[in-house]
């Protein structure tokens, strides 16, 4: 007669035990420059994204729509959930440094928890060494993306270092090269050095870019703008570094796609 009551029992344990595993969501956050920010959410209160900055386009801030329940099987071997939330704390001009001097990484820091992913994309600023207010040098570079690194193990955080994605410039020989010196294979070192994931942005983008031409990315990806057509520039832009929504998606894309090659040492 107790049979049916232990099934029932154990049949309900199993449905709260299923609801627990997919209500428990983690957090993927971006941290870096401009190139990843989210122009679009409170980047700068009280004013219209689409009268005062559009098209402008952060690849953090198009990358939610890949951390999808049905597309998180694709980078099972980083996201150890079915449910994802991307919070983008990049911001326009921060270089490793000023991050984490203005109090940026500690918020972040202070709401990690386990399995969460800290994606890193740092470099287009460390390098403006005439820029003093931003600048830091390549050793520098490197201790804090230690630091963003060993604090994110702690709380038991995947980090995942980027190198810098490119800038639409030098093209030799139509095909698109380095212009971040030494700050991508500083990125890779850290990487090495701690046994933790790395994505080379720069050289993906770089060969992505190549395929599709120069003429294409300026036109389509970087922020380079016709006079009257967009409400934000009405003299129009020109801008190698920063992206539109195409460009911001395909980077985001890049990004992606090599999430799903990686897998945890540890």
């Amino acid at each position: 007669m107790y049979r049916p009551i232990i099934g029932i029992l154990i049949y309900v344990t199993l449905i709260i035990t299923a609801f627990t595993f997919k209500s428990k969501s983690i957090t993927v956050y971006l941290i870096g420059d401009s190139t990843m920010a989210d122009y679009a959410d409170n980047y700068e209160p009280g004013k219209d994204y689409m009268k005062t900055r559009y098209p402008v386009t952060g690849w953090g801030q198009v990358f939610q729509q890949f951390m999808v329940a049905d597309s998180l099987l694709q980078v099972k071997g980083i996201i150890k959930s079915d449910s994802v939330l991307v919070d983008d704390r990049a911001r326009g001009g921060r270089s490793t440094r000023t991050f984490f001097q203005e109090g940026r990484w500690r918020k972040v820091y202070q709401n990690l928890k386990k399995n969460d992913v800290v994606i890193m994309q740092f470099g287009h600023n460390d390098a403006a060494d005439t820029k003093q207010e931003r600048y830091v040098d390549v050793e520098g570079y490197k201790e804090f993306l230690r630091l963003y690194v060993e604090q994110s193990l702690q709380k038991g955080a995947v980090p995942i270092v980027l190198t810098p994605v490119c800038r639409n410039y030098p093209w030799e020989n139509g095909h698109l090269e380095n212009v971040h010196g030494e700050y991508p294979q500083a990125a890779k070192d850290v990487a090495a050095e701690y046994k933790v994931p790395l994505i080379d942005l720069n050289q993906l983008s770089m060969d992505a870019f190549s395929k599709k031409g120069k003429e294409y990315v300026s036109d389509h990806y970087f922020m380079n703008l016709p006079a009257g057509k967009y409400e934000a520039y009405p003299e129009g832009q020109s801008d190698n570094t920063h992206f539109q929504p195409e460009g911001a998606k395909a980077v985001a894309q890049l990004v992606f796609n090599a999430m799903k090659e990686l897998k945890l040492d540890h």
